[in-house]
């Protein structure tokens, strides 16, 4: 990470007075409730996007795993490091303009994401637990919004670059296919890459696609600046 600019330094401090002002207590219940706080901000030299630590407790209440009452600091750091991966997705997206989701496209999404769950109760649950009035609340709808958004970015940016080769194919049917269907099913023919192409290049694509989003990342965050304001 950069080291930090004049200009970003004066936002820090301004950053720091909001942190204090955020903190909500009452003098009779000062140690029992925290309103909001800023936990950090991600800046790519044109934008800055803030994380909030409602932000963390919304991210983890969309896992099924997480406990929420109250959440774990490993929990929240682990929610901490996606949040700043999807704030630097949705800054470059910004720089590609594309069609806003549709209502389809979000209800689709909520549906991908209640498919995690073991049922739609114990979903709704998680949501109330966060402060969500239902599915139809506008910050959840909010997430659902910028998850459809960070998605068709990811599909354009590098899915759709994405090429594998015949020779491609064919190297990885030799030395990792083959081998591996031997291991595991001795004395079995082995399938021919014809009959495994469909597969193989679902694999190598995947690949292909999770090294460049990988790659994609350490550049952004070598160039971005990221200030995290109060540990969790």
């Amino acid at each position: 990470m950069k080291n930090r600019s004049p200009k970003l330094r004066s936002f820090t401090l301004l950053a720091a007075a909001m942190l204090v002002l955020c903190l909500g207590f009452s003098s009779a219940a000062r140690a029992q409730k925290v309103v909001d706080k800023i936990v950090a901000t991600v800046n790519d030299g044109v934008k800055t996007e803030l994380i909030t630590y409602s932000d963390l407790r919304w991210q983890l209440a969309l896992q099924p795993g997480p406990t929420l009452t109250p959440p774990s600091s490993e929990d929240l750091n682990r929610a901490l490091q996606t949040l700043i991966d999807q704030r630097l997705f949705s800054l470059e997206a910004e720089r590609i303009p594309r069609n806003d989701p549709t209502d389809e496209e979000i209800a689709q999404e909520i549906k991908e994401t209640l498919a995690f769950f073991p049922s739609t109760a114990e979903f709704e649950k998680r949501l109330r637990l966060v402060g969500f009035t239902s599915v139809k609340d506008d910050n959840f709808v909010r997430i659902m919004d910028q998850r459809v958004r960070i998605k068709k970015y990811l599909e354009f940016r590098f899915r759709s670059f994405t090429v594998i080769t015949p020779e491609d194919e064919a190297k990885y049917y030799r030395e990792i296919y083959a081998p591996e269907f031997r291991r595991r099913n001795p004395g079995v023919i082995v399938p021919s890459l014809e009959e495994r192409r469909t597969q193989i290049t679902h694999i190598l694509t995947e690949e292909k696609v999770r090294t460049s989003i990988e790659r994609f990342l350490d550049d952004a965050k070598r160039r971005a600046e990221i200030v995290v304001l109060s540990e969790v």
